[in-house]
C-alpha cells in the first residue's frame, strides 16, 4: 500500500467511524448486508466495514449481496471474481428489472426512481432470507449534499438523506455510514485500489437528469465558497429548529400560541395532521 492510499484510507475510515459512533448505524450481533453495486462507492464500504469489524471492540458480521439487473451488456465476473478473490460471504441475486423499467417507461423518461424502487425490494426481500439485521448503502457526503439541494428546489422539503432509516414496512433498517466521507476522496481510493468497476448503462446513459445538474451547482458553490460542501456537511449536523417556518415543528417544540379546539384555523388544522406511525411526515422522495 503506497502512502497516498494509506492517508485516504485512514481519513475515510475516521470519517465512517465517526458516522457509525454518532448515530449507532452497527450494534453487537449485527449481520450487515452491504449492497455491492460495482461502483467505486460501495466497493470501498464494503473494505472499510470489514476493517472496522477487524479491529471493533464489538462482534458483528458482513455479507455482501449484488443484484444482476439484466442489463445489456452486464459482465459481472470481474465482481465476482474479485469477492471470491478477497474471501467475502457474498451472494449475486439475479432479477430482471431492466425489461420490466423499459416496459414500462419510454426512452425520454428518467429511470431512476422506478429502477430503485424494484432494486429496494428486492434487496429488502434478500436481507430478510439472509437474516440481515442491517442493509448498508454507499451514499456519501455529496449525495446527501445533492438529495438537500434536489428536495430544496424541486419538491419543497427541507430532508436530506438520514444515516438511519426503519422501512416503510418496518422488517429493514437501512445505515448509510459513509455519509461523512467526501465523494472525491472515495474516487481517488477507489482507483488506487483498482477495483473493477461495473457500468450502469441503464440510468447512467441519460442526459439531463436533475442530480447532474445539482452535482454541477455543487461544484459552480465552491467556485465561489471553497469549501461549501464541508459546510454544507455541517449545516445538516448544526440545524437550528426554532429558525425554521414548519408549523407542525412549531407546535412540536412548544412555539406555536395555544389554540382551543374551536378558534383553530381549518388550514392550520390540515397542516397538523397525524404523522404516520414512525413519527415521519412523508414527503416526495428523490
Amino acid at each position: 500500500m503506497n502512502r497516498e492510499q494509506a492517508r485516504l484510507e485512514r481519513e475515510l475510515s475516521r470519517a465512517m467511524g465517526r458516522c457509525v459512533g454518532d448515530f449507532g448505524l452497527i450494534e453487537p450481533g449485527d449481520r450487515v448486508m452491504v449492497c455491492l453495486s460495482g461502483g467505486k462507492d460501495s466497493y470501498t464500504l464494503l473494505e472499510l466495514l470489514e476493517r472496522l469489524r477487524a479491529r471493533a471492540p464489538i462482534s458483528f458480521t458482513l455479507v455482501a449481496v449484488h443484484l444482476d439487473q439484466g442489463q445489456p451488456g452486464y459482465d459481472g465476473r470481474p465482481l465476482a471474481g474479485w469477492l471470491e478473490a478477497e474471501g467475502y460471504d457474498h451472494r449475486i441475486l439475479r432479477e430482471d428489472t431492466y425489461a420490466i423499467v423499459t416496459d414500462k417507461l419510454d426512452e425520454a423518461s428518467t429511470y431512476c426512481s422506478l429502477c430503485s424502487r424494484l432494486r429496494r425490494g428486492i434487496l429488502y426481500n434478500a436481507a430478510q432470507e439472509l437474516g440481515c439485521t442491517k442493509i448498508a448503502l454507499g451514499h456519501h457526503r455529496d449525495d446527501a449534499l445533492e438529495t438537500l439541494l434536489l428536495n430544496l428546489l424541486y419538491t419543497g422539503s427541507l430532508k436530506s438523506m438520514p444515516p438511519k432509516l426503519v422501512s416503510d414496512d418496518e422488517r429493514n433498517v437501512v445505515i448509510r455510514p459513509l455519509l461523512y466521507c467526501a465523494e472525491e476522496s472515495i474516487a481517488r481510493y477507489a482507483e488506487l485500489r483498482a477495483y473493477p468497476i461495473l457500468p450502469c448503462n441503464l440510468c447512467g446513459s441519460q442526459d439531463g437528469l436533475k442530480r447532474q445538474a445539482v452535482k454541477a451547482l455543487l461544484t459552480q458553490l465552491e467556485g465561489l465558497a471553497p469549501r461549501a460542501r464541508e459546510s454544507m456537511l455541517a449545516a445538516l449536523t448544526n440545524v437550528r429548529a426554532t429558525h425554521l417556518l414548519d408549523k407542525q415543528l412549531y407546535r412540536a417544540l412548544g412555539l406555536h400560541p395555544e389554540l382551543d379546539a374551536a378558534g383553530e384555523r381549518a388550514e392550520d388544522a390540515k397542516d397538523t395532521a397525524p404523522p404516520s406511525p414512525d413519527g415521519r411526515r412523508r414527503l416526495p422522495l428523490v
